[in-house]
């Protein structure tokens, strides 16, 4: 399947299309929702917050909150509108946390909101989102929900902090890796999939399937993300090329690259990433051995399993419009153009 690795396909980023198709009318009630709750008297919340839910983003864990309400045949609207929400602000409020810690200062191609208003706000504002995400959670009222995101919001923190801790670390073990990326990443996906199998009152089986498919879409997602910092020259959706890299941020491809590598390449890779600054011609001289060792296709192979893991998941669930949808996504989250 990755014979050469290719991030551009229109047809598997259709099955975005797709599922945004099925959905997309309450996918506006969910932005309405969101609005709607993070309005504020204070007026710098009101500007930050609304200039960072409207920067982009694919909106994806929370149509997937409302995919897997709806394979599991849930049909009311109210509850779903409010959780696919709850997940989308959990999400936002990490990213405003995430560009503190990386001091980034470009998200999705425009600058970040701790570029323009500085750190102390973003953390703030930040928390601000989380705390409307809980009241929004507790309005609810449902303690197996209640208890499932508020358990992921605590992993998504261990998994910065674990990304924190292993910072710069060449020889980071692929099990670390992949334990960062599950919490940091896979737990929001599978909690919002498990969400929309709670709301549909499904067996534990079924989910236990959901949740499955969205832990593995997650780890996928994350490791086609991380690939596509040394994958060209140009930008792909806004990210900047090489971002990773230049912060000291030990990805797979680097982790594959570490087993790959001989004694004098190791020793050269564990200089670069222990460096505070990290240059372009580091960047060029890595993106070589890269090259090498096929350390791209390798990642890609890696995320190909997470990939497959998932699309098997669901194969419990009936033939519908929905299962083949979410099972097609599994495909776009490992080549997808945006």
């Amino acid at each position: 399947m990755m014979g050469s690795v290719i991030p551009l396909k229109k047809s598997v980023n259709s099955a975005y299309i797709d599922l945004k198709n099925l959905l997309g009318h309450k996918l506006e009630s969910v932005e309405k929702l969101i609005n709607l709750k993070l309005e504020s008297n204070v007026g710098l919340i009101q500007k930050m917050s609304k200039y960072h839910l409207g920067s982009g983003g694919k909106r994806i864990r929370a149509l997937l909150t409302m995919g897997a309400a709806k394979i599991g045949g849930y049909d009311k609207s109210d509850r779903e509108i409010n959780l696919a929400a709850c997940v989308e602000l959990i999400h936002s409020a990490t990213l405003l946390h995430d560009d503190v810690i990386d001091e980034s200062k470009v998200r999705r191609g425009i600058k970040t909101t701790n570029a323009i208003w500085g750190n102390q706000s973003s953390i703030l504002v930040g928390d601000y989102l989380l705390s409307r995400c809980f009241e929004m959670m507790v309005e609810d009222g449902n303690l197996e929900i209640l208890k499932l995101l508020s358990s992921t919001s605590s992993k998504i923190a261990q998994g910065e902090v674990m990304q924190l801790e292993h910072k710069g670390e060449a020889d980071l073990l692929e099990e670390n890796y992949i334990k960062i990326i599950e919490l940091k990443t896979a737990a929001l996906f599978s909690a919002a999939t498990r969400v929309g199998a709670c709301l549909s009152n499904l067996d534990k089986k079924k989910k236990d399937a959901l949740e499955s498919y969205g832990k593995n879409l997650g780890l996928a997602f994350q490791i086609a993300d991380d690939a596509l910092d040394y994958f060209s020259k140009e930008k792909i959706f806004g990210k900047e090329i090489g971002k990773d890299f230049f912060e000291g941020k030990v990805t797979l491809p680097i982790v594959i690259l570490f087993q790959k590598a001989n004694t004098i390449e190791r020793a050269f890779l564990t200089n670069i990433f222990k460096k505070v600054i990290r240059d372009k011609k580091d960047f060029e001289n890595v993106l070589k051995l890269i090259k090498k060792y096929n350390a791209l296709d390798t990642t890609f192979k890696r995320a190909e399993y997470f990939v497959n893991v998932s699309y098997d998941a669901l194969g419990i669930f009936e033939d519908s419009i929905e299962k083949n949808i979410l099972q097609n996504l599994t495909g776009f989250s490992l080549n997808r153009s945006f």
